[in-house]
This record gives C-alpha cells, sequence and structure tokens, in this order.
C-alpha cells in the first residue's frame, strides 16, 4: 500500500483529506502510517493478509480493561484488497529511537512501569490453552529451530553450528527442569526496542500488539537486551528491568540463555525479506552479531 492508496482510503472512509503521512519504519509484519487530520492524527494498519487483525482487536480490548495504555479501535474493515486497522495515536516514539537521549533515572523509571504493566498482563486469563502445553516445546526448541532453518535458507552468513550449541545446553538438567517449571501465563513478548512508545521520557503507550506471549516473561527482557546491544547502546534498562523482577540464580541462568537464544534469532533474520523491506546484512554486521555471540557466552557461563 502506497500514500496515494491511503489518501484516498482518508477521502472515504474518514471523510477528510490529510494534511500530512507518514509512513512508520519499523516493523516487519504490515504497512502502518501516522495519518495528521485537521484536528487529530491517527494509525492506519494495512496488511495484505485476510484476517490479519482478529487477534489485535482481541487483544486491544482485552489489555484495555486491566489498564494497559493501548490504542483504541476507531475503524476496522477491507480497502482495495487490504485488511486496515484505524487506532488513537499515541504522543511518542520507539524506545529504541530516543534511547541514547534517555536519562538513568529515566530508564529506571521506565522499567519499574513496564515490569508493573507486564505484572498486569500476567494476570489475565488465558482460553484454549493445550492440556499437554510444553514452554520448551513450544518456544525454546520452535525458536532455535526456526534460526538454524533461516540461517541457512539466507545463505549461511552465520555458522548453522552456533543454534546446534544452543540447542545442547538447552538440554542440560538445570536449564530442562527450569523450562518444565514455566506455566502458560500472559506477557507482552514484543516490546524490547520496538513497540514501547516514549515521550518525554515516560512510557505513553504499546503498540503493535497482534499476539500475545505466553510462557517466560523474561524473555523479553532477554529480547531488549539483545537489541540494545545490536544498536551499539548500553544494557542499563535491562539491569533495571532485572533489579525490578528480583531474579533468583537459575532465573538469571535462564536469561543468559535466552540472551543468547535472541542473538542466533536475530543471526536468521539477517537477509531475509519481511514484505518490501529486507533485513540489512553486511561483513561488518555479520562480525558485530558475532563478537555479541561470543560476550553472551562469556555472560552465560
Amino acid at each position: 500500500m502506497n500514500e496515494e492508496t491511503i489518501v484516498k482510503f482518508c477521502k472515504e472512509y474518514l471523510a477528510e483529506e490529510p494534511r500530512h503521512i507518514t509512513r512508520c519504519a519499523v516493523g516487519h509484519g504490515n504497512y502502518v502510517y501516522i495519518v495528521e487530520l485537521a484536528d487529530r492524527k491517527v494509525v492506519v494498519r494495512c496488511s495484505e493478509e485476510i484476517g490479519a487483525y482478529k487477534d489485535t482487536i482481541y487483544w486491544l480490548e482485552k489489555l484495555e480493561t486491566i489498564d494497559i495504555p493501548v490504542p483504541k479501535v476507531l475503524g476496522k474493515g477491507v480497502f482495495e484488497g487490504y485488511e486496515y486497522l484505524v487506532l488513537t495515536y499515541f504522543e511518542g516514539q520507539d524506545i529504541g529511537l530516543v534511547y541514547t537521549k534517555l536519562t538513568d533515572e529515566e530508564k529506571r523509571e521506565i522499567a519499574k512501569t513496564v515490569v508493573e504493566i507486564q505484572n498486569r498482563v500476567s494476570a489475565l486469563q488465558l482460553e484454549d490453552i493445550p492440556a499437554d502445553w510444553s514452554w520448551k516445546v513450544s518456544y525454546v526448541d520452535d525458536r532455535l529451530n526456526r534460526a538454524k532453518a533461516r540461517i541457512i535458507e539466507n545463505g549461511c552468513y552465520f555458522e548453522p553450528e552456533k543454534v546446534d550449541w544452543l540447542t545442547e545446553v538447552a538440554k542440560k538438567p538445570e536449564l530442562a527442569e527450569y523450562f518444565n517449571t514455566i506455566k502458560p501465563i500472559a506477557y507482552l513478548d514484543d516490546i524490547s526496542t520496538k513497540n514501547l512508545l516514549i515521550h518525554e521520557g515516560r512510557v505513553t503507550g504499546v503498540i503493535d500488539i497482534d499476539w500475545m506471549g505466553v510462557g517466560d516473561k523474561l524473555t523479553y527482557v532477554a529480547m531488549t537486551k539483545m537489541a540494545l546491544l545490536n544498536m551499539g547502546c548500553d544494557t542499563d534498562y535491562v539491569t533495571y528491568l532485572l533489579e525490578e523482577m528480583h531474579l533468583n540464580e537459575v532465573e538469571q541462568k535462564a536469561f543468559a540463555f535466552y540472551a543468547l537464544l535472541y542473538c542466533v534469532d536475530f543471526m536468521g533474520e539477517r537477509g531475509m525479506w519481511f514484505m518490501d523491506k529486507q533485513v540489512p546484512v553486511s561483513e561488518e554486521i555479520v562480525e558485530t552479531m558475532n563478537r555479541i555471540y561470543e560476550k553472551l557466552w562469556e555472560e552465560y557461563a
């Protein structure tokens, strides 16, 4: 979908010609535009997938009832072959875009807010959880298998053996026993350096909620750490998240494992195409990610 189509959409469905349209660069799964109208801004999300926003609408409505700052659905439907959602706009930018400008105290306060949000989310009642649900099978093994498959399919910019070593570590008694203790608890699993909006050093909203994580919420912190390392940033915010979560020794070990898991997950995305965008890959990127991988192994050991 291009801006010309968005203008046409606004005229027909919002009865107004937009003053300005900005396509959001972050994210892989949708076309997302911020549309400035005469007296307000709205967000328009579009997808070529049929039924793309069924789960999104369900979770936005459910999260609103427990006082999570998520967008309200203003409109939904199909336009010129695209499923669309019109959502309220939150002032702010993804935390990754403003991270280097945040003060230490702001990072601490954001971490405290995010942990409070995740604690409220964890109280949600989940439906249709299979009786044989297993965190190890549904998440750990699935992520590792996906990462290895993508690395191979994308031309082996990274060694598939990097995933194999993690697969073996996941079988060791200490982690295997820990994985068996994980229950199917809800958490927001995609708020790392994106989807968490920050304005004037504070959280203003959580966006792009198309599904709900089920299991160990330590993973969103590990993904955040990997994302910050990938950006070349400090990981102070991650330190503050972990302090708020009060991890025991086994949880600290699991967290270190998850950071490695996300490292190979990020490796698997390099060179992939998501709609009309390709995830960048270069010799410099490969060298950087390999260095991060080695650093994370040192921390795990």
